[in-house]
């Protein structure tokens, strides 16, 4: 069920979601070449907890036969892996690395949810790239993200503007709602017809999230349950920010 916020829901849910903008501004601080991601995910549980929340990840039980609970506060994932990589303390994030960060803080019963790919040191321009083109289709996305819209209008700005741009976006995976329940209805695929789908109202709050690959959409799940990564090996960006239907143009709730 699609839930319209109340006032007092709003503030809250602003609330979380400034808890998972302040764990991104320390991480874009710390990442460097020769942390485990083991590291970067304890770093941001202790700032998140300091910040009053907790995270929302943690224990998440995804309801599959034979996938355990997620064991971290991040989802870590590294060039090809697209989301879900798990933090380990054997994986060592390197130079030139593109890393894709992904949380949900939960402060007084409503969640914030956002992510990042952070280039790790230098990389090349064409990889650059991608990491600009993920983050302008969260842009070109929310364009439409106003009264009177539906949801595929979104979806489909988003698909169209990465697929001019020569990427593929993930066809399996898809934003979302989100309040009280890290994911809620509707569901926001990075693809699609325009026209389609709800139509927006003020008061909803949504993760809008591209997952763009370099090259063919294709992808693999690996034998943890939750990693997954390109089948082609091309690099995978990620960018995502929780936001609000307003009367007017979008509040985006994860931004500082």
């Amino acid at each position: 069920m699609v839930t319209i916020k109340s006032e007092r829901e709003i503030k809250l849910m602003r609330e979380a979601c400034k808890v998972v903008a302040q764990v991104y501004d320390k991480l874009e601080k710390v990442i460097k070449p020769g942390m485990t991601t083991y590291e970067l995910d304890q770093i941001a549980e202790n700032e998140m907890r300091k910040l009053g929340a907790i995270p929302a990840e943690k224990g998440y039980n995804p309801g599959i036969k034979g996938v355990p609970p997620y064991p971290a506060t991040l989802c870590v994932s590294i060039n090809d892996e697209v989301i879900h990589g798990v933090p380990s303390k054997h994986k060592v994030i390197k130079e030139g690395d593109i890393v894709s960060v992904d949380t949900v803080a939960l402060k007084d019963g409503y969640n914030g949810d956002a992510a990042r790919t952070f280039a790790v040191g230098k990389i090349p321009k064409e990889t650059q790239r991608l990491l600009d083109v993920t983050k302008q289709a969260f842009f070109e996305g929310i364009k439409y993200a106003k009264v009177g819209y539906r949801v595929g209008d979104i979806s489909h700005a988003i698909g169209e503007y990465v697929r001019s741009q020569g990427y593929s976006v993930v066809r399996e995976f898809q934003g979302h709602g989100i309040g009280k329940e890290m994911h809620e209805d509707p569901g926001i695929p990075n693809y699609g017809k325009a026209g389609r789908g709800l139509r927006l109202e003020p008061g909803m709050t949504l993760a809008i999230e591209p997952m763009v690959i370099a090259g063919k959409p294709n992808i693999l799940e690996l034998e943890d349950g939750w990693t997954i990564i390109t089948e082609d090996g091309s690099l995978a960006a990620h960018y995502e920010n929780t936001i609000l239907i307003t009367k007017n143009e979008p509040e985006i709730l994860t931004l500082l």
